[in-house]
């Protein structure tokens, strides 16, 4: 067999323009039917059931698991288990959601009399609207495709892209009908990377108490040297009496400030220090903290509280040590 290196990047261009082409395709098919399914399975009580076979059940073990993370209590059932005994798991209340591109696979569709004695309601995904499974559902999505990406046009291909790109344009919009929030989202992811930007916030990793390096306005030069020295952060909070944020000094403005050869010893923290510097609330995420380090090109984020006293601090070691960033 020759390698032909043209013939090979000649294919995939071909594929990628056919399966864009199939996804492209099928906004012109949405309209009332994907409204209608949107809203049935917005109503259940219960869970979506995804069901499919081959190909399309992998399809389906991916849109269970996109539904259950974004708000939409979902999973997976297959079909030719389902005959012997997991139909069990259907239960009044939820809803089907049946995936097949010909619509007449008989593991499949010899389940909907059962699922219909149920009275479950069944929305069907297939790419023949005249078939034995869209016959039988209450609402048929189109998911046809012109052609596969295959060359043999025989391997599905082109049909579940278009299967996965509509599965997920559902899953959105639940998502958005059910006014699911990031907040909702990290409930759902809590580990990894992605739980960790989700779920940690400022209170979590900041540095407070005598961690937190701040003086009075009336604090010596020298006083708000030794207190930066001591705490390590790069920088110390100016504070009143109160915990009120008045500004900030920080290694740079030190560098800065030398420079100019005034003379330190007769400075006060006040003469020294950047008004209404950035701060962020403790109750904030984590990540919003990192976001506005790097906005404002700042490496250190003073913390405050509801009423605005200072409550921590924190740089972006600390949100690297916590894997924020």
């Amino acid at each position: 067999m020759t390698f032909d290196s043209a013939q090979v990047l000649r294919l995939a261009h071909d594929t990628l323009d056919i399966e864009a082409a199939a996804v492209l395709g099928l906004k012109g098919r949405l309209g009332d039917d994907f409204v209608h399914a949107v809203s049935l399975l917005l109503a259940v009580d219960g869970r979506v059931v995804v069901m499919g076979m081959g190909k399309s059940g992998h399809v389906g073990r991916k849109l269970a698991a996109t539904l259950a993370s974004t708000g939409t209590p979902a999973f997976f059932v297959h079909p030719a288990e389902a005959s012997h005994g997991d139909l069990g798991m259907i239960q009044r209340g939820d809803a089907v959601l049946a995936i097949s591109n010909s619509g007449e696979v008989d593991e499949l569709t010899v389940l909907l009399p059962l699922v219909k004695r149920l009275g479950v309601p069944l929305v069907a995904m297939t790419g023949h609207t005249g078939s034995t499974l869209a016959r039988h559902a209450d609402v048929v999505l189109d998911s046809g495709v012109a052609k596969e990406a295959c060359p043999l046009n025989l391997a599905p291909t082109a049909s579940t892209t278009a299967q996965l790109a509509l599965g997920d344009a559902l899953a959105v919009a639940l998502l958005d009908a059910r006014g699911f929030r990031t907040e909702d989202f990290a409930r759902s992811h809590p580990g990894g990377a992605l739980g960790r930007r989700l779920l940690t916030r400022v209170l979590d990793i900041m540095r407070r108490g005598d961690d937190v390096p701040r003086v009075t306005p009336a604090a010596s030069f020298s006083e708000l040297m030794r207190e930066m020295t001591r705490k390590g952060l790069g920088a110390s909070a100016v504070a009143d009496a109160e915990g009120g944020v008045l500004g900030i000094f920080t290694d740079g403005d030190l560098r800065r400030l030398v420079e100019t050869g005034r003379d330190l010893r007769a400075l006060t923290a006040g003469d020294v220090m950047r008004g209404q510097p950035r701060t962020i609330r403790d109750d904030a995420l984590a990540a919003e903290a990192a976001k506005l380090m790097e906005q404002h090109r700042i490496t250190v984020l003073l913390a405050v509280d509801a009423d605005g006293r200072l409550a921590g601090a924190l740089n972006s070691n600390d949100l690297m040590r916590a894997k924020v960033i």
